[in-house]
């Protein structure tokens, strides 16, 4: 009997710990080196589908917010989950698949279904290596290339909270981890990329490390540290209460109880604490 699916991989706007979680989840489930059925319910991946289905699964990697499976054959299907993609794992027997499940994967063990993704395509290596040839440095897997990152970050003339948006200078940071790590950086959201130092820059490279990596193991965003919320761990934390500002404007700082500001930086929702993250520079916020 089925009794719901065994792994709900969803993010709101999914950052760059959601593929590489993915990528673990999935090659545990579904098993590789092996045949995998391809379809497509809703119709809009068939060709591709037909394409792939039947073909052993060899490999699956993420950069940043892309993920690519490698199939027999020297096929590989390129997926970004967009701002509302996402992905079910089941175990076993699957209910069936709703009409808007754009790809269905199906091997002996598991089946994983994907709906509302941005980008599903079959391409070829050669186009895999473009997509990643113009992306920056993924924290999760390169974080030993902090220095590219450093590099291109303080070229930016724009405003350091739109140059973490920005794939081609990191990839994997979106809306909420851009938030986060400013705010446990001390750095105002709205200073010049190229305003900062190198030591600002290296740090905030290394505090990106630590933060998306943790994503993968939690399956979420949690940065906020139990102390500063009077709770000893951060297991069974909902993200409001996880998060230092994002999505928190107007509430109080968690840290120094100032109202967090709502803004706009780079065409998106910013959110900020005026007094962790002043205008004259970083602060050292305590670890």
């Amino acid at each position: 009997m089925y009794g719901g699916p065994l792994f709900t991989v969803v993010q709101l706007m999914p950052e760059g710990h959601v593929t590489h979680r993915n990528v673990r989840l999935q090659s545990a489930a579904l098993g590789l080196g092996q045949p995998i059925g391809v379809s497509s319910p809703q119709g809009r991946f068939r060709e591709g589908a037909a394409l792939l289905d039947g073909r052993s699964l060899e490999g699956m990697e993420a950069h940043g917010k892309h993920l690519f499976y490698h199939w027999e054959g020297d096929q590989r299907l390129h997926i970004h989950l967009g701002l509302i993609g996402k992905f079910q794992i089941h175990r076993g027997p699957a209910p069936t698949p709703t009409p808007n499940t754009r790809l269905v994967l199906r091997s002996d063990a598991a089946t994983v279904f994907l709906a509302g993704p941005m980008i599903c395509d079959v391409i070829t290596p050669d186009e895999e290596q473009a997509i990643r040839d113009d992306l920056g440095p993924d924290p999760i897997s390169m974080p030993r290339r902090g220095h590219r990152f450093v590099e291109r970050l303080l070229t930016k003339k724009v405003a350091v909270g739109a140059a973490l948006l920005d794939q081609s200078v990191i990839a994997g940071v979106g809306n909420v981890y851009r938030a986060e790590l400013l705010y446990l950086s001390g750095i105002y959201p709205a200073t010049p990329a190229n305003q900062l130092t190198e030591e600002a820059a290296t740090a905030l490279w290394k505090l990106t490390v630590v933060e998306l990596r943790r994503g993968v193991e939690l399956g979420d965003i949690l940065t906020v540290k139990p102390r500063d919320i009077g709770v000893r761990s951060r297991i069974g934390l909902t993200r409001e209460e996880g998060v230092y500002v994002y999505n928190r404007g107007d509430l109080p700082c968690h840290r120094c109880g100032t109202l967090v500001r709502l803004s706009e930086v780079g065409g998106r929702k910013m959110w900020h604490c005026p007094v962790c993250q002043p205008q004259s520079g970083p602060m050292d916020l305590p670890n």
